[in-house]
């Protein structure tokens, strides 16, 4: 009798499911592992849009209409849903929604880190003085609660590229806990939701036919024992890479074109806007973690693509970028519409299709951005980075609605009450999605908790 065990080398030269469920970052092959607990689609997830280059708070959401010309800027706050909160004029759509968000209007960096990379470093792991090889939040929610229902538990929608001084170092890498739970990057400048033809990576979207399918499945019946243990635990996950590599989920997923032109409109036909929309899509198929880089895109007659990471990183002419209060690429008169827009799609959208209370949402960059508009010999005006005191923008999952925690002095400068830090904003995060944070994550030995702040329990009703 001929003998059906194979080995892996044997399974890997077939092709097809392996390429989905082994070699990707984020995967369910990397997902198995028996001692964590698995999240199914109506778990919580998590929706984080990056406005990368830090955008201005005192343009966006911590107005300071008394101050000076040289500090309050040309927009002026505008009535809301709800009293006493107000933001930009240029975000009627998100102030009519004012009751389904809270503003932090007290984030700030301790040891006033205003470079791009070590801000975002800190930002995204959570915590201050964040070691070089830290995890950042989606890599952590990947080890510790990963999606059984889905094809990555962490994703993330355009990766910043160009000068890396726009890029955390750990983006791509997992951190000290792998490449495994890096996240799965889905677009570009140039192929990105917002242009015609858009398609996720091939890698991304398993085209096989059944038969080739049904074929394998029988390859992995054989399968020797593997690295997860025991032979029975290799074999369940290659049994869930096989299920999700036949299931249509996964490549529904990212077809916008199953949305009305209506819907798309909502959003806006711009990288943000559809990226947000495909961020919805995600989450509903069970995604649990998803970054969305907050670049708006080329500004109508501007001409090209732009660099996907630094819409928000508004210096002005001093640095070639344009009038920050302008309608170009780099500017407010572009970016807070585009903005607007979307964002106040994806919060209806959310609360529409019955996924808000288990869908958080945050918003914000690395950090603010400077009192004072620079417009040093005639240069057009700007602002340049400030870590002291920025907003972040904070709704679904019990986050309560319609509230402010914290405040910023009279000119926006620093912290005045309620100071929150990277850590007790990641603390705060984890407690949303369900999350011990005081828990600790391990790899190979080497143990830390997932967050040393405290939760803002100012947030949550």
């Amino acid at each position: 009798m001929t003998s059906t065990r194979v080995s892996r080398r044997q399974l890997l030269a077939a092709g097809g499911v392996t390429a989905l469920t082994m070699g990707l970052p984020g995967t369910v092959a990397a997902r198995s592992d028996p001692n964590r607990t698995s999240r199914g689609a109506a778990e919580k997830s998590c929706i984080f849009v990056l406005l990368c280059g830090g955008p201005s708070h005192l343009d966006l959401w911590d107005l300071k209409p008394d101050a000076p010309d040289e500090i309050r800027g040309p927009y002026r706050p505008a009535p809301s849903a709800v009293p006493g909160l107000r933001l930009s004029e240029l975000q009627p759509r998100l102030s009519a929604l004012a009751n389904r968000f809270t503003l932090v209007r007290s984030m700030t960096h301790p040891g006033n880190i205003s470079n791009h990379f070590d801000a975002m470093h800190n930002l995204l792991a959570g915590q201050h003085n964040a070691p070089p090889d830290a995890a950042y939040l989606g890599s952590v929610l990947s080890k510790v609660q990963p999606t059984r229902q889905s094809l990555a538990s962490y994703v993330w929608l355009i990766k910043c590229v160009g000068d890396p001084v726009f890029c955390a170092p750990n983006i791509g890498t997992g951190g000290n806990l792998g490449p495994h739970h890096a996240p799965l990057f889905v677009g570009t400048a140039e192929n990105n939701p917002a242009k015609p033809g858009f398609k996720a990576p091939d890698t991304l979207i398993p085209v096989d036919p059944a038969d080739r399918l049904n074929a394998r499945r029988g390859l992995l019946d054989g399968l020797d024992r593997g690295p997860a243990g025991s032979g029975d635990g290799w074999r369940g996950v290659q049994r869930r890479g096989f299920d999700i590599a036949t299931s249509t989920g996964p490549r529904e997923a990212f077809d916008l074109e199953r949305e009305s032109p209506r819907t798309r409109d909502r959003y806006g036909r711009n990288p943000l806007g559809q990226n947000l929309l495909l961020a919805r899509r995600l989450v509903e198929s069970g995604v649990g973690f998803v970054t969305v880089n907050g670049w708006t895109g080329p500004a109508p007659g501007t001409g090209g693509n732009g660099p996907p990471s630094s819409s928000w990183d508004m210096h002005g002419g001093e640095m070639g970028m344009g009038n920050a209060f302008g309608t170009g690429s780099y500017g407010m008169g572009w970016c807070q519409p585009v903005l607007d827009g979307a964002l106040s799609a994806l919060l209806t959208d959310l609360t529409d299709r019955g996924l808000m209370d288990n869908t958080l949402v945050v918003v914000m960059g690395e950090f603010g951005r400077t009192p004072r508009i620079n417009q040093l010999g005639g240069a057009t005006p700007g602002r340049q980075h400030w870590p002291a005191c920025y907003t972040a923008l904070l709704a679904g999952a019990g986050v309560k609605g319609g509230a402010i925690v914290g405040a910023s002095d009279k000119i926006g400068a620093y912290v005045k009450d309620r100071p929150v830090r990277p850590q007790d904003l990641s603390a705060s995060i984890f407690h949303a999605l369900g999350v011990p944070w005081e828990a600790r994550v391990t790899r190979d030995g080497l143990t830390r908790p997932l967050s040393t702040g405290e939760v803002v329990t100012e947030l949550f009703e």
